[in-house]
């Protein structure tokens, strides 16, 4: 019999998944069925994706610079990745603050819905913003520059949220290997190689679960859905998030595959689409990042010198659906507690928000703390983050798939517009 392709799998263990929490919602005890015998089979697979991440990272990136023949080719490489990142989070940014303003959902929501939502939330994210402020009074401008330079690489490689120290440390290794003769690295290439292919088979075997492991993370997220009344009066702040996201994800994005890409949208779209499946089971692109990997090399033939340098870094500094969401949620915020934002208050969010997606950790939740720092940025309270944690979760998880998009799209245009 026909193997079941991998994206299939994933979307029957998606259906399945919902409708066995739906299921479970409506029997008594079945909630607490999912919580405690489903749902850490869900935890155990994004553990499993995140335990690959940093080796991944390590071997493919160090060999993927190596690889180059030369600094020069190195550096056009880079700035063209970075260029592109920074050019695509501006774009995501704009397009979130133009379709909020159009819809102006934040006008539309109840009062009573409002102190509801800040009553049931409000102790827990409090907690987090006074957090989150004492760390930024803590830090100075240039603070992100020294967060990226490492001063041990073994404590940095023992925890994910450390992704761009461990980014850092690799391209200096790679430049370096650039710059040696052959001769006396070709051991060291050796062990990358050998490294890369155990590394990709971990990968394949960690990813025959992925049916179940989604299957067990929608079914908890089901059960776990706050009230329907509650996702009634946030539809129309929802609506805009999605409504943004879709414009960047098949539209921006589409412009730039089919023109700088040279590739056929339905084939671009087919090729990555188990990464898409995967980032929006995990909202995490970290997690997702070796089946990102192997999307790019195998379905859109991306050579493995240029994937192997811009996806490990746009799964850690290119967010352009967290930017979008920042821009939105914001302003969002600002409406509801009537706070007309100037135009410079705005282009304000575009760039604060810009240089928080960089230092957003690719893990689920992140994007909702570093919020904080958009809504300071404009004198907005961070305490009106209350209002939209009830539907975070689902909306994490299409901007994932807005995250691993562009990571993608940005890998494929390197690749078509550089030369071998």
């Amino acid at each position: 019999m026909k193997k079941i392709a991998l994206h299939w799998q994933i979307i029957i263990g998606i259906l399945a998944g919902l409708l066995f929490g739906f299921i479970c919602v409506q029997i008594p005890g079945g909630k607490t069925l999912v919580v405690d015998w489903i749902k850490p089979f869900g935890t155990i697979f994004i553990n499993l994706l995140k335990l690959i991440a940093v080796p991944l990272i390590i071997v493919s990136l160090i060999k993927g610079v190596s690889d180059l023949k030369d600094i020069s080719q190195l550096s056009k490489l880079g700035f063209k990745t970075i260029g592109l990142y920074l050019l695509t989070t501006v774009l995501a940014v704009s397009t979130g603050l133009i379709a909020v303003n159009v819809i102006e959902p934040g006008l539309l929501i109840s009062e009573e819905t409002r102190s509801e939502m800040t009553q049931t939330f409000g102790d827990d994210i409090s907690l987090k913003v006074e957090e989150v402020h004492l760390a930024n009074q803590e830090r100075g401008p240039l603070q992100p520059l020294i967060d990226i330079v490492p001063e041990n690489i073994f404590e940095s490689a023992s925890a994910n949220s450390n992704m761009l120290q461990v980014i850092f440390f690799c391209l200096i290794l790679g430049v370096a290997m650039v710059m040696l003769p052959f001769e006396k690295i070709k051991a060291f290439k050796g062990v990358l190689d050998a490294g890369n292919e155990i590394v990709l088979k971990i990968v394949d075997l960690i990813m025959l679960s992925a049916p179940f492991g989604v299957f067990a993370l929608l079914a908890a997220l089901v059960v776990e859905a706050p009230s329907a009344d509650i996702f009634k009066a946030l539809g129309a702040y929802g609506l805009t998030v999605v409504i943004g996201l879709v414009v960047m994800t098949f539209g921006v994005y589409g412009v730039f595959i089919r023109f700088f890409g040279k590739t056929k949208l339905r084939e671009f779209y087919k090729a990555i689409s188990p990464a898409q499946l995967l980032g929006f089971s995990t909202s995490s692109s970290a997690a997702t990042l070796p089946v990102t990997l192997e999307c790019v090399e195998d379905n859109l033939n991306v050579r493995k010198e240029v994937s192997s340098f811009v996806i490990p870094i746009g799964a850690t500094v290119n967010m352009d659906g967290t930017s979008l969401y920042q821009g939105v949620a914001a302003v969002f915020i600002a409406q509801v507690m009537g706070n007309d934002l100037s135009l410079a208050q705005q282009l304000t969010v575009i760039l604060t928000a810009i240089l928080a997606s960089i230092g957003t950790a690719a893990v689920p939740g992140a994007g909702i703390l570093m919020l904080v720092i958009v809504l300071e940025s404009i004198g907005v309270s961070p305490a009106g983050i209350a209002l939209i944690f009830a539907v975070d979760r689902p909306l994490d998880m299409l901007r994932t798939i807005t995250n691993i998009t562009g990571d993608c799209m940005v890998a494929l245009v390197v690749d078509r517009t550089t030369s071998e």
